[in-house]
């Protein structure tokens, strides 16, 4: 499974709960500049987190609107290891992504 990490300037022990969860794979953007908002969502992703406390606001809500017309399932957590895990594990109960 790959996901798309988009905010964050250093991930810290988030691809370790990334591992843990099942998601082998991930890209990262920072998102934290102006010109992030005309890059494009790679295709071959599962799933987007989406990392709010750092990231551009008009960055997130371009983000959320990709990952809809996408049908990508998007979580938007904390840039703590701990609410990201809390986080990935609602997105199981629910069946939409994290499989």
């Amino acid at each position: 499974m790959t996901a798309l990490i988009v905010g964050g300037d250093r991930l810290g022990n988030i691809p370790q709960v990334l591992n843990d969860k099942g998601i082998d794979d991930y890209i990262h953007w920072v998102g934290r500049k102006k010109g992030m908002r005309n890059k494009t969502i790679p295709t071959n992703i599962d799933m987007i987190i989406v990392l709010y406390d750092f990231i551009e606001h008009n960055l997130a809500n371009i983000i959320k609107k990709e990952s809809r017309s996408m049908e990508v399932p998007c979580i938007f957590s904390k840039r703590a290891g701990s609410d990201l895990a809390m986080k990935l594990d609602a997105c199981k109960h629910c069946n939409r992504c994290c499989t």
